[in-house]
């Protein structure tokens, strides 16, 4: 029964780890749908191996690593994966410069920026009730999800919403670039970002995560399934409006 106990949230943690080995396969294949399935699959399963951890008391150092590592699958080789699918048609040529190489490799800036973040994360001891930087599960969501639309809708997206989305798909090889390098960054930034993690059930210290939850909402029903990177870039905002009061 104490093996079961101490064992039960890494056993999910592996889960997590194998629905990413899984999700990005298929994304390898082309197949998004089924990869966005994997990740939400991954997300549940992430948020629950540390739940499933703290309400049987089995949190252990090797439940922490291992939590990173399937994370790095995830949550930081799919986001790579998918940029570097977005990337691909671009061939080895930016602003009429020939590299040397496909600038598709370049996605995978990410993978390496999300690695980074997991090791300091996992050093950092700060971080209880707030994320330090773009945590990786909302920087997938926000890659995957620019990922998705572009394969799910492509040119028609721009052709038939703003003038935004217009300039976007002109421009559609250096806002990837742009935003490849975005969120790198953003993995390692200084910047508080809220976690839904309550320190209290005061009203006034929950306001960040309560703005955050009810924006996230009206975002979705407002845009469906294009609000989904929307969402994230939400959160990037509220947080910086918030960051005096995370701590």
């Amino acid at each position: 029964m104490n093996f079961i106990k101490n064992n039960l949230a890494n056993a999910i943690t592996l889960g997590n780890l194998f629905s990413g080995c899984v999700g990005a396969v298929h994304l390898i294949l082309g197949d998004y749908e089924t990869t966005a399935i994997c990740i939400i699959l991954s997300l549940i399963l992430d948020f629950f191996d540390g739940f499933v951890a703290r309400a049987l008391k089995a949190n252990s150092n090797l439940g922490t690593q291992l939590d990173s590592l399937a994370d790095m699958v995830s949550f930081g080789l799919i986001p790579g994966l998918a940029m570097f699918k977005m990337l691909e048609p671009f061939g080895n040529e930016i602003l009429g410069i020939h590299l040397p190489f496909d600038i598709k490799y370049f996605g995978f800036l990410i993978t390496l920026f999300s690695c980074l973040r997991l090791a300091i994360f996992n050093l950092d001891e700060d971080q209880k009730y707030y994320f330090k930087g773009l945590n990786t599960p909302s920087n997938t969501i926000l890659i995957f999800g620019i990922c998705y639309l572009l394969n799910t809708y492509g040119e028609k997206t721009g052709n038939e919403s703003s003038e935004l989305s217009r300039f976007i798909f002109e421009n559609l090889q250096l806002f990837l670039f742009a935003i490849t390098i975005l969120s790198s960054w953003l993995l390692i930034s200084p910047i508080k970002m809220i976690a839904m993690k309550f320190k209290s059930m005061k009203l006034q210290d929950n306001y960040p995560k309560l703005a955050l939850l009810i924006g996230a909402i009206l975002i979705l029903i407002i845009f469906k399934t294009v609000g989904i990177p929307l969402v994230i870039l939400y959160y990037i905002f509220i947080s910086l409006i918030f960051q005096k009061q995370l701590k």
